[in-house]
Formats: structure tokens, sequence, C-alpha cells
């Protein structure tokens, strides 16, 4: 797409609808919607979200342990003395750490592959922190890794491709219950589905 696809819009109007087109879920109606929006948003706000943006880039960073977002490293869960130690839940992304904490029915810790296996989107497993996660199971602490990756295909293959390399490295490995819909995201799911997923989780 080029800037040329909307004029006769000002070259500002054209460049900022070109930009909210790249954002995933954005097509180029939503994109002419959005900047006329933010055109007629007092300046006040406008500024408010810019600087909002500048500050996710500026100061968020990945925690070294789990490799979730946070602006300390590590990340206040990872240095959570109340935590158990002894679990780690490996999620897809972090908005999947949001949706279980809401939840409070898990205590210990987490780690984000930042993605599933996905080879027709060119996502391998050097792509993913998986490395990172084999890293924290040196030693004896981690009792029981929880694979909470979303059920569907990529989430499937994603979870019995970790669970290969982490079985013989801990005691326990467990799965989330099918209390999730096939073909679902963590994310969008509510809070009793995802506890009793959760609760009734088996051992693979």
């Amino acid at each position: 797409m080029t800037t040329n696809e909307f004029l006769p819009a000002a070259a500002p109007v054209a460049r900022l609808i070109q930009e909210l087109h790249k954002l995933p879920g954005v097509g180029t109606k939503t994109a002419q919607r959005l900047t006329y929006y933010l055109v007629r948003m007092p300046e006040e706000e406008a500024r408010a979200l810019a600087q909002a943006i500048i500050a996710v880039k500026e100061r968020i960073i990945l925690c070294s342990q789990c490799q979730n977002l946070t602006e300390t490293d590590p990340c206040p869960i990872c240095t959570d003395p109340a935590r158990d130690q002894t679990a780690i839940c490996v999620l897809e992304e972090p908005l999947d750490v949001l949706a279980l904490e809401r939840t409070r029915c898990y205590k210990g810790l987490y780690h984000v592959l930042h993605g599933v296996i996905s080879p027709i989107n060119g996502i391998g497993v050097e792509e993913l922190k998986i490395r990172e996660l084999l890293v924290r199971l040196k030693g004896d602490t981690v009792q029981e890794i929880v694979l909470a990756t979303n059920p569907n295909l990529e989430g499937e293959a994603t979870a019995m491709y970790v669970h290969r390399l982490v079985s013989p490295l801990v005691p326990r490995v467990t799965r989330l219950a099918r209390g999730l819909p096939v073909g679902g995201d963590l994310e969008y799911a509510d809070q009793v589905t995802l506890t009793r997923a959760f609760q009734g989780r088996n051992e693979m």
C-alpha cells in the first residue's frame, strides 16, 4: 500500500492512515476512521496517546526470567516471594498472563513464549522463547510445567513440542483441561472457564 492510495488527503493524514493500516487487524477503512477520529480528538488527548506509545517503546522490556513485559528486570511476579517457585505456567503471549492473573487460581510463575510454532506464518521454534525456558529448568527447583497454550492446531503442536523437551527435566508436565473451547484464545475466555480449565489440568 502506498501513500498515493490515500490521496487527496493531506500528507500528514495520509501518512497516519498508512501507519495505522500496518497494525494487525486494521484494514484501510478502519485506518481511515481511526485517523479522522484522532484528527477530531482534543490536542491534549492526542498528545497523551502519543506519549503513552513512546513510553511503551522506551520503558517496557522483557523480563530476563519469564519473558513477560515489564518495566523492571526481573519482573514483580518473578521476584514475589509469595509465588510458588516450583511451578511454571507456559503461555503464548503476555495478554495470557493477565487473563490467568485475573482468575487468582494460579500462584506459580510464568513463562511467555511470544507466539506458537506456525510454519505457514514462518514462525519456527527459534523464534520462540523456548531456549530461555530450558535454562530455567536447570537444577531441581521446578517440579511442574503447566502447558497453557491455546487449544487450537498451532497451540497443540507447540505444547507437544515443549512437552518433549521439558518432560525429561521436570517430574510433572500438565496441560490445561478442555474447559477451554477448541479454537479459542485465553485472552477472550471468561474467568470461570479459565479457572475450571486450570483446576482440571491433566498429566501429559
